[in-house]
């Protein structure tokens, strides 16, 4: 799918997937996130994805004139949850408005997992 965009020297498409990286990569910038996780529990809750698959982990619904966008992560353990996922949902929703100019109607944000890291003991 596509999301059309119409001004006075024409229009413009914009791809389903370009949306679903712009929206992992700015994701990825938020403190406390480690990754991207599935959208399908079939897939395995626990597997971080790799960058060059952000897509996966961002559902988008197209609407008349905007966008909605669910996006599946992993935090890091020790982290406000509330916080990252306002923040993500922050840096998401202007990266939408800035680098594509879509208005973005909702962003939801879904903590699939939490990710401790090892702690080398003494």
């Amino acid at each position: 799918m596509t999301q059309k965009i119409h001004s006075e020297l024409g229009s413009i498409n914009i791809s389903e997937d370009v949306i679903a990286i712009v929206c992992g990569v700015a994701a990825m910038e938020c403190y406390g996130l480690v990754g991207m996780a599935p959208r399908n529990v079939q897939e395995g809750i626990s597997d971080l994805l790799r960058k060059d698959h952000f897509e996966r982990g961002v559902d988008i619904q197209f609407n008349e004139d905007s966008i909605s966008v669910t996006l599946y992560i992993v935090v890091q353990y020790g982290v406000k949850i509330s916080e990252v996922a306002r923040n993500v949902q922050e840096r998401v929703k202007y990266a939408i408005e800035d680098q594509l100019g879509l208005q973005v109607e909702s962003i939801g944000v879904r903590v699939q997992g939490v990710r401790v890291t090892d702690v080398k003991r003494k």
